[in-house]
């Protein structure tokens, strides 16, 4: 199959062609229909990560794809033809079903596909377990079924933020992660929803993802939440990942308020404990999602509850993903890029 394959710190991606990937007992093969290009792949391939990415590795994490082998195992749950969005794990497959899957990746023996571990989705065909395979209903597309994961990323940082209905949130960031995190928050209830966004393009879409208001970046945040909303906010979303914005969230936060880190910062950081101890601050760093987002996610898309659409501003084919891929190091309209084979 023909795949893009991450060489070298700081180049592009190459296309090339590398076997087949071949099902385990407990594993589905997918012919890749869409997969979205995700902020931190590009974390990983830069030579300042902490984390950085294998040489010879296949990124590809937020995808969805049509099964075409069928481990010997789980042949009575999958068939040949089957739509679905994956969950990129694989599992043992030592119990069925997973005994760990709902905990999200406590089980020593699971890997992580498109993100070193096992190879992903920037490809013709992806494996992935057959437990982490989210049957996608008619009405959903392969295009929607591959941004369930992004929008599953936002969900859990909502859930997370305990957020009281009527809330006041600000939202630091319209990126794809934030765009899911304000969708979430002001459909679960939040009555402002602010972004801080310096780019133009960023926060007219946020607008179509919920958010009632866009500040500027350059001035005092909460302030500028004040004189929207008249009171501070409840919450703070930290949606980008570059090192000192946890620490403006601290200095900017009222007192009590709750700061949900689910912005990526593969570098290091410093943060005054000071300002958190005297305002009593709760910062929760929050993790990818669990399956039940995933389920819920798929329920609000098939239901005609979320429109989803508005966020994919790119679409490409497997020869141009090296180009684009490098084009998002410094975004001018992009938001989410998708690959569509």
């Amino acid at each position: 199959m023909r795949a893009a394959v991450f060489k070298e710190m700081s180049k592009p991606l190459v296309i090339e062609t590398v076997p087949d990937p071949v099902p385990g007992p407990h594993d589905l093969i997918l012919k890749v229909r869409n997969c979205g290009i995700c902020g931190s792949d590009l974390h990983m391939t830069e030579p300042t990560s902490t984390m950085p990415l294998a040489l010879g590795s296949i990124m590809g994490h937020e995808f969805a794809g049509e099964v075409i082998e069928v481990g010997s195992a789980v042949k009575s749950l999958w068939k040949p033809g089957d739509r679905l969005a994956g969950f990129p794990v694989i599992c043992c497959g030592d119990h069925t079903p997973c005994i760990n899957f709902s905990l999200r990746g406590t089980c020593a023996k699971m890997l992580s596909v498109g993100l070193g571990a096992a190879p992903g989705a920037y490809a013709e065909f992806v494996r992935i377990g057959a437990a982490s395979g989210y049957k996608l209903p008619q009405n959903v597309s392969f295009r929607e079924g591959a941004m369930v994961e992004p929008l599953a990323v936002g969900l859990h940082a909502v859930d997370m933020a305990k957020m009281p209905r009527g809330a006041t949130v600000l939202v630091i960031g319209a990126g794809p992660v934030g765009l899911a995190t304000m969708l979430w928050a002001k459909f679960l209830g939040a009555r402002h929803v602010i972004v801080s966004e310096k780019a133009e393009v960023r926060r007219t879409m946020a607008a179509k993802f919920g958010a009632t208001d866009a500040i500027d970046p350059g001035e005092p945040l909460v302030a500028q939440v004040q004189k929207i909303a008249g009171k501070a906010p409840d919450v703070i979303f930290e949606c980008v990942g570059v090192p000192g914005l946890i620490n403006t969230a601290m200095m900017e936060a009222p007192r009590g308020c709750r700061i949900v880190v689910a912005g990526v910062c593969q570098q290091p950081d410093t943060i005054l404990p000071l300002m958190g101890i005297v305002k009593e601050l709760e910062i929760q760093f929050v993790l990818g999602y669990r399956p039940d987002d995933f389920d819920y996610v798929i329920a609000m898309i098939a239901s005609d509850r979320i429109d989803v659409g508005h966020m994919v501003t790119d679409i490409i084919d497997l020869n141009a993903l090296p180009g684009a891929f490098e084009a998002l190091r410094k975004p001018s309209h992009q938001c989410k890029v998708m690959l569509e084979n």
